[in-house]
């Protein structure tokens, strides 16, 4: 599979989820164990520019798939236009929800999903913030949509 742009070889049991593959077997630890159960959307990802709780799907079921992490967001020391609203609208606490957050905007976004603060709520719906900074979280998403239209 490639992995953030790089082709990576991982030989992996057929039970083991994507998540763990990543964390695990590639030391990919911005992905984040959540539920482990696709509830709470920690483990977001996108596959093939498509958003996936990747607690839910097997490494085996995505050979040769095209797949981002938050760590694959950056180039560089330029972070993604979504990582910079989300500091500058401190949506964040713990941090524990936020790579996900993260991967479930920008695809929000890219998915034409973020014309207004309840559309962005209904298509963020599935990604859990434990801290509660869903009032953040939502004007990070609608900042970095205008951004990311200019």
């Amino acid at each position: 599979m490639t992995v953030n742009g790089r082709l990576r070889r991982v030989t992996v049991e057929p039970r083991v989820t994507l998540l763990d593959a990543l964390r695990e077997r590639l030391g990919l630890t911005g992905t984040k164990k959540g539920c482990d159960r696709g509830e709470c959307g920690a483990c977001t990802v996108l596959v093939d520019g498509e958003r996936i709780k990747s607690c839910l799907t097997l490494a085996v079921m995505r050979q040769g798939a095209e797949i981002t992490t938050v760590e694959g967001l950056a180039r560089g020391d330029e972070l993604h236009p979504v990582q910079e609203a989300f500091i500058r609208n401190d949506a964040f606490q713990c941090g524990a929800c936020t790579p996900g957050q993260i991967m479930s905007a920008v695809a929000c976004i890219d998915e034409g999903h973020a014309g207004s603060a309840a559309e962005i709520r209904e298509w963020m719906s599935g990604n859990l913030c434990r801290c509660a900074a869903y009032q953040n979280i939502v004007a990070a998403v609608a900042d970095a949509a205008k951004e990311v239209r200019r």
